[in-house]
């Protein structure tokens, strides 16, 4: 079995320390084969918030854990007009990772990011043809047995978020087309600040099997519905497991579990199991 502390939308910048020092005891006490971060993490792309996240980063590879992220759209800049669309994700490529689609692969596990920001949208996401084919050519090269799981930080799918149904990422149809050719298991994203997990088959009916978990925002202190939340997910033999951290009494502690098995070509929900702790 494998662990996975799933992360997002940090805003470093709009973020409160208690909660990034709270994470930070959390993840250690989990002790995840692999730290994912999809997106966000800054408030509006500034030097200074990517100093702070690079700097989150770096405490949190010197407590020994592995992290693959990618960016969202908040780390493109919105009001320096030059930078958004000259150098868009310069500062993200100095301070957080060079590498835009970030490859990692655990014993059984492969785990691919793929950079859903652009300039051109001020706050929805896309995909792109080349995109695509990485996705498709990257887990072909990956072990036919691999849990593959796709990273991102928009959604691809509408979901409801409160009374509100947030929209799905453009191009969506390409998007899923990739997913089902590549056999990925799982789908990992943040952006609307709610946690929450389905099976993708019952958002859209030809979207296979793939199970799409959504992170809520970990330390920012702009919250929709949810309190302060991350995942672990943890990857068995035809099971995976996924525990909402959330924020309460100054601590995060896990609060729902949901078990899924793999059966008749889908995820579905096997038992509330104890959450871990």
């Amino acid at each position: 079995m494998a662990r996975l502390v799933h992360l997002s939308d940090l805003h470093f910048g709009a973020h409160d320390e208690r909660l990034v020092s709270a994470v930070e005891t959390r993840v250690d006490e989990l002790e995840p084969n692999l730290v994912v971060i999809s997106g966000d993490f800054t408030q509006r792309a500034r030097t200074e918030q990517f100093r702070e996240a690079c700097q989150f980063l770096e405490r949190m590879q010197h407590s020994g854990h592995e992290v693959l992220g990618v960016p969202g759209n908040h780390d493109v800049p919105l009001y320096d007009v030059l930078r958004r669309f000259l150098s868009p994700l310069a500062r993200y490529r100095r301070f957080i990772d060079d590498n835009l689609c970030p490859f990692v692969e655990l014993p059984g596990i492969a785990v691919l990011g793929i950079n859903t920001a652009r300039s051109l949208t001020f706050k929805d996401g896309r995909i792109n043809q080349d995109q695509v084919a990485f996705i498709r050519d990257t887990f072909a090269r990956t072990p036919t047995d691999s849990f593959r799981i796709l990273v991102t930080h928009h959604p691809l799918f509408a979901l409801p978020v409160g009374d509100q149904i947030t929209p799905a990422i453009g191009r969506q149809e390409l998007a899923l087309d990739a997913v089902q050719d590549a056999g990925v298991d799982m789908l990992l994203a943040g952006h609307n600040h709610h946690a929450s997990s389905h099976s993708a088959s019952d958002l859209v009916t030809r979207a296979g099997g793939a199970l799409v978990v959504q992170a809520g925002t970990a330390t920012s202190t702009r919250i929709r519905d949810q309190q302060q939340s991350f995942n672990a997910i943890d990857v068995g033999d035809a099971s995976v497991t996924i525990t909402v951290n959330a924020w309460k009494n100054g601590h995060f502690v896990p609060l729902d579990a949901e078990r899924y098995s793999w059966a008749e070509g889908r995820w579905r929900v096997a038992s509330k199991p104890e959450p871990a702790h």
